[in-house]
């Protein structure tokens, strides 16, 4: 097991006063890798194994989205493509990752919507790659927002709801459904995170209808595509598409892999996107 890498957690304000929270790990003058989670996580999610495996070979930003986290709990925000990209674009200036910095945007799940968001509004100048892991790009009715019964299930059944009892259960279904093969402690990290999520939050990101479909086409810059083939959170079909609409997209399956392949296959995500980056 690798020692978990030292961190400092800094904060920043984005465009509407909402402060943003992020997490600095590794060589400040290696490349920069953007790291992105998805619905109702933060970025503990990526646990401290892989954070020190990915200090090793990149300086990596890792961001708590508006409302999760140690982020502020903002009213608004969360339906605004343009606010997403200024939450994302307040990390990279704190962070000093300029134009020219060669950045990799890796997005999780939601994350990918995100990173889309921000690609829309902001274009490429600081962006060398993205990496798309379990992840969609939109929330309509693109291929490439393509969810699974689970996540169906959970927004149908109570993980807006703000009893607890409701709450609780409808999680814990969904935390089930995350991993095929991940180890108990990182799954109860992902359940407990999905809880601390404010339940207002979780519904927020999940009303607001976004179409990404024309940024992804347009791209200029490499695209990797991970996704677990035994998703039912995001269906793998959703990140098929995704690649096929980025210009050289590269899809990967992880044949043992539900929704969190940098958990459950992480010595074959760390390979991948190593060659990813060697390849920029």
């Amino acid at each position: 097991m690798t020692s978990p890498a030292a961190h400092s957690l800094a904060s920043t304000v984005s465009s509407d006063g909402t402060t943003i929270a992020y997490r600095v790990l590794g060589d400040p003058a290696a490349r920069p890798l953007v790291l992105i989670h998805g619905w109702a996580q933060s970025s503990a999610c990526w646990g401290p194994d892989l954070l020190a495996d990915l200090a090793t070979r990149f300086r990596v930003v890792a961001l708590d989205l508006r409302g999760h986290g140690h982020s502020d709990v903002a009213d608004a925000g969360y339906d605004s493509a343009a606010q997403w990209a200024d939450d994302v674009e307040a990390v990279l200036d704190a962070a000093g990752i300029d134009d020219g910095a060669g950045a990799i945007l890796l997005g999780w799940s939601y994350g990918g919507i995100v990173v889309s968001d921000y690609l829309a509004a902001r274009g490429e100048g600081r962006v060398a790659g993205i990496v798309l892991c379990g992840a969609v790009t939109s929330v309509s009715r693109s291929a490439g927002g393509a969810i699974g019964p689970a996540m169906v299930e959970v927004s149908s059944n109570g993980a807006f709801d703000e009893n607890p009892g409701r709450a609780v259960a409808a999680l814990a279904s969904f935390g089930s459904a995350m991993m095929r093969s991940g180890d108990g402690t990182s799954g109860q990290r992902i359940f407990g995170l999905s809880l601390a999520t404010p339940p207002a939050v979780r519904q927020k990101l999940l009303t607001r209808r976004v179409d990404n479909d024309e940024t992804l086409r347009g791209l200029g810059i490499p695209a990797l595509v991970i996704h677990g083939e035994h998703d039912g959170v995001v269906l793998p079909s959703a990140g098929q598409a995704n690649a096929e609409m980025i210009p050289g997209g590269r899809y990967v399956g992880f044949a043992e892999s539900a929704h969190a392949p940098f958990i459950e296959e992480m010595p074959k995500f760390l390979a991948e996107l190593d060659a990813f980056a060697a390849g920029l």
